[in-house]
């Protein structure tokens, strides 16, 4: 009796078979890996900001410290961006007739806050605070990169949930003592897990990897 199919559809429906399960599985996974890429988490862009600010010549050049800017980053959840009036400290004096500077004056007369571009920006569903972090040791550099050394600040991290949880789970290897949290060419002067042991005790530094610890 003649075959009701022929010999080579078994091949045709392992084949078939085969493209359907590597789809099924294939397509989330690639999704998975896609959303962690720099393309979809902004890592390493740099945004266009309505005035040029170099950080290289402010904080090399100038000296100024993080701090006198971000004032609100020792003891708030946000670090704070200037009011426009801490950038006139210095404006009022030096390259007060600078085109490059217009918005500033204007906003300063006018009290109309300038709209800064966010580069480091969290999910709304993700809690994040500054100054807990930074009383137990996690120096600016860790998170933001050598800001020091951007002529347009960008985002240095992929901020995934992975890389937080990194630190949780292994602070030690990013401890600095407080008072050096804004220095941007620390270099610990022992090895970096025996110093991180040492301020993880001190400082009793106990990071949470609870979900409630960052989503609430």
């Amino acid at each position: 009796m003649k075959p009701l199919f022929p010999a080579w559809s078994n091949s045709l429906t392992r084949f078939v078979l085969g493209v359907a399960l590597a789809g099924g599985l294939g397509t989330p996974t690639m999704l998975i890996v896609w959303v962690r890429t720099p393309y979809m988490t902004g890592q390493g862009d740099e945004l266009a900001q309505p005035i040029k600010f170099d950080h290289r010549h402010h904080v090399r050049d100038d000296g100024i410290e993080c701090e006198y800017c971000h004032s609100g980053v020792r003891r708030s959840a946000y670090a704070g961006i200037p009011a426009t009036s801490i950038c006139m400290n210095c404006h009022s004096q030096v390259w007060t007739a600078s085109p490059e500077l217009t918005l500033l004056r204007e906003s300063y007369f006018t009290g109309k806050p300038i709209e800064w571009a966010r580069v480091d920006n969290l999910p709304r569903h993700v809690f994040f605070n500054h100054s807990i972090h930074v009383a137990k040791g996690v120096g600016c550099v860790t998170c933001h990169g050598r800001v020091d050394l951007m002529g347009q600040v960008y985002q240095d991290q992929s901020l995934l949930m992975q890389w937080c949880l990194d630190c949780h789970r292994h602070p030690e290897e990013y401890l600095r003592p407080p008072s050096k949290v804004t220095d941007m060419e620390w270099m610990p002067p022992v090895p970096q897990a025996e110093l991180g042991r040492s301020l993880q005790a001190r400082l009793d530094v106990h990071p949470t990897t609870d979900c409630n610890g960052c989503h609430r």
